[in-house]
């Protein structure tokens, strides 16, 4: 049957999930049954676009072909999310999909899983410290920090201009393992400049320690924008902000307005980001942020349903990288796809060409 667009598939996951919340939970009247089996999907949050998209594709895909599905938000606590994937194992489902909340918390319900012989995909964010993680399906996570990080240093000129320019660095959840990732690959390419001082982080943070924002909240990071402006530029000018997450980007982004950023005598720095959510993308297009990496989540969900579908059919899962992604128990086995950098040059042609968005969305 063809596949719903996405558009459409959002609006009735969002009104679905509002209805769910009312009646007190989205435990059974999240469940469908299929002839092929239930497939259970822990996704994080409704709080963000993205996941919204994540969980309507996935069901979506799996429902396309044959399996039903018992999809669960736990809006970012993560207890009710080891509630609910302890409930989708004693309902009898066939396979979980789980984007973790925090990825350290899993092991014992994954024992469990384990233990009732249900096979356990790790969706876009690895599940750390557990053998019981049998695939991982995700984007290329150093990549998309070598995208922002050369984004910046194109944007500047760095190979041609002396600086110094001013940049802060913001990092993702200190308990989200693609935090790192993306940190590590912008640092392979903004370092060799902070070192030769053409860029200057004037608050002095440069660790994770310092950098990171609770669960991926633009408040946070608003605040600690606030503060930064603050205690280092009340003479100075931001040049850029390496922000990993289009959330934490529009945070960045208001901080700045605060202070008089965003107008023709004090532009907006550059700003990174990451998912092409909407609000984003539209800031894009209003000459706010910057730029973001696109991760099409339509084919994440068809390359994580095309896995389980192997799993239960024990044939052979397709990977395509077995090196990487040491979970601290294991290397767990993952295929990775390509995540795209867009900016107001070539939104037009990835987000709105590729259907993604419609061009009244947009508007």
């Amino acid at each position: 049957m063809p596949r719903p667009p996405r558009t459409s598939l959002t609006a009735a996951l969002t009104t679905g999930a509002l209805l769910l919340t009312a009646c007190g939970g989205v435990g059974d009247a999240a469940r469908t049954d299929g002839e092929n089996g239930v497939i259970g999907i822990a996704m994080p949050t409704q709080s963000s676009e993205r996941w919204i998209n994540d969980g309507a594709n996935m069901v979506a895909e799996f429902e396309d072909r044959g399996y039903g599905t018992d999809l669960q938000y736990a809006e970012d606590v993560v207890q009710d999310q080891i509630s609910q994937i302890e409930n989708m194992i004693t309902r009898g489902v066939d396979a979980l999909v789980i984007a973790s909340i925090d990825g350290e918390a899993l092991g014992d319900v994954l024992d469990t899983a384990a233990d009732s012989g249900i096979p356990v995909i790790a969706y876009d964010r690895l599940i750390m410290g557990s053998e019981n993680v049998d695939y991982y399906a995700t984007f290329d996570n150093f990549e998309v920090g070598v995208i922002q990080g050369q984004y910046i240093v194109d944007s500047l000129d760095l190979e041609n201009e002396d600086g110094p320019f001013n940049i802060e660095l913001f990092g993702g959840a200190p308990d989200d393992n693609n935090a790192y990732f993306f940190n590590d690959g912008a640092m392979s390419v903004l370092q060799p400049h902070i070192d030769d001082g053409t860029l200057e982080v004037r608050s002095g943070q440069t660790e994770m320690g310092q950098i990171a924002t609770t669960r991926w909240d633009g408040s946070v990071a608003q605040s600690r924008m606030d503060n930064l402006l603050s205690a280092n530029y009340s003479g100075e000018d931001v040049h850029a902000v390496l922000s990993p997450f289009d959330g934490i980007s529009l945070g960045v982004i208001e901080s700045l307005r605060a202070v008089g950023y965003g107008t023709d005598a004090r532009p907006l720095p550059v700003v990174t980001g990451q998912d092409a959510d909407l609000s984003s993308v539209r800031s894009i297009i209003a000459g706010e942020q910057t730029q973001t990496v696109f991760k099409d989540t339509r084919e994440l969900a068809a390359q994580t349903v095309d896995m389980a579908e192997a799993v239960l059919a024990d044939e052979e899962v397709p990977v395509n990288d077995t090196d990487t992604y040491d979970n601290g128990a294991k290397v767990v086995p993952s295929f990775l796809l390509e995540p795209v950098s867009v900016d107001l040059e070539n939104y037009h042609e990835v987000l709105v060409g590729s259907g993604y968005y419609e061009e009244s969305e947009l508007e």
